[in-house]
């Protein structure tokens, strides 16, 4: 699962810091996934150790009587513009000190390399399957990461244009195994008509909206 909305009023690409909390909409969607999962058959919830993922995963593991097992390896992608802001027309791509950290979208050159990303992901999964072997488990985590492990189940190239990810705000990505290998990839969108439209996958990216959602 990804997180909910966070409170970021100024568009800072919070990347991995700290004190990011999710908004009383993201709260909401949180919830609404809950609501969504409650009759399933879940007995483990794991979160990335950032605020706004623990905050998403809460209700989830509430509902079915667990604790939260918080796992560094669902955490955001590390990002050199972590802390800026970074968006559509923000003019970041014009300033000559960020040229040398977008010169390679294959690796990509200002973060953490898709490779390391699939490996902790793939990492997570696994461990989740066999805390949860027989049963169901819920994870939260972030864009970036659920994405690419998702391209890699599915055998897709890992760089990728970031306005074409299928990973909305509090949406969920099922991976269902037969034994240690996963079979099927699912996607939905239980909070969908709480995601403001700008948000949703596969929507343009419109000025002075969407600057540098995390992810």
């Amino acid at each position: 699962m990804r997180h909910g909305e966070v409170e970021n009023p100024e568009g800072i690409l919070y990347g991995r810091l700290p004190g990011y909390h999710l908004s009383e909409l993201g709260r909401r969607m949180a919830d609404r996934v809950a609501e969504h999962l409650a009759a399933r058959d879940i007995t483990h919830v794991g979160a990335s150790p950032l605020e706004r993922a623990q905050e998403t995963a809460e209700p989830i593991a509430k509902s079915h009587g667990l604790d939260i097992a918080t796992d560094e390896r669902l955490i955001e992608a590390g990002n050199v513009f972590q802390g800026k802001t970074f968006g559509v027309g923000d003019g970041a791509l014009r300033r000559p000190g960020n040229w040398r950290h977008v010169v390679n979208p294959f690796k990509p050159s200002w973060g953490e390399p898709y490779v390391e990303q699939v490996v902790r992901m793939k990492g997570a999964l696994d461990a989740a399957r066999d805390a949860a072997r027989g049963h169901e488990a819920v994870l939260v985590s972030h864009q970036l990461p659920i994405w690419i492990v998702r391209s890699f189940v599915e055998r897709r190239r890992l760089w990728h244009d970031p306005r074409r990810r299928e990973c909305t705000l509090a949406s969920l990505t099922t991976f269902t195994y037969q034994g240690d290998r996963i079979v099927s990839v699912g996607y939905s969108e239980p909070a969908r008509d709480l995601v403001p439209a700008h948000l949703l996958a596969g929507a343009k990216p419109v000025k002075g909206k969407g600057k540098a959602f995390g992810a």
